[in-house]
C-alpha cells in the first residue's frame, strides 16, 4: 500500500471526506466530522494513526510490530501503523475499516444516516 492507495481507499468509504485541519503536512479523514484516520506527510516513513478498540489495540501491538501506540493521541484508543511492508495491504484495510466502524458507530442517529 502507498499513500495514494490509502487515500483512495478513505474516501471510499460511505460520507468519508479528506480535510487538512492541522496544516498542510497532515491528512485527516473524518465521517460525520470526526476523524477516522490521521496521516502525516512530512515523516521519514509511511505511517497513519487509526482509532481501535483498547483491548484490540493492545493485542495488535503485541503481534505486530509495526503496530505502535498512536503518535500524539490517546494510546488507548490509537494505534500507530507504520506501512513497512511486514502485514498484508488487506490487513491494513482491515485496521482503516475497524477505526470507521467504530468512527460510525459513535455517532449520533442523525449523522449516521447522513
Amino acid at each position: 500500500m502507498n499513500i495514494e492507495t490509502l487515500r483512495e481507499y478513505c474516501l471510499s468509504k460511505p460520507g468519508a471526506e479528506e480535510t487538512l485541519p492541522f496544516g498542510p503536512d497532515t491528512l485527516v479523514y473524518k465521517v460525520g466530522g470526526k476523524a477516522f484516520l490521521l496521516m502525516g506527510l512530512d515523516n521519514d516513513d509511511f505511517r497513519f494513526n487509526v482509532k481501535c478498540d483498547p483491548d484490540k489495540a493492545i493485542e495488535l501491538r503485541e503481534e505486530y510490530g509495526c503496530v505502535l501506540p498512536g503518535y500524539h493521541m490517546n494510546k488507548k484508543h490509537w494505534n500507530t501503523i507504520v506501512v513497512d511492508g511486514s502485514v498484508s495491504s488487506q490487513l491494513l484495510k482491515d485496521w482503516i475499516d475497524h477505526s470507521y466502524d467504530l468512527v460510525v458507530a459513535s455517532l449520533p442517529g442523525k449523522k449516521k444516516k447522513q
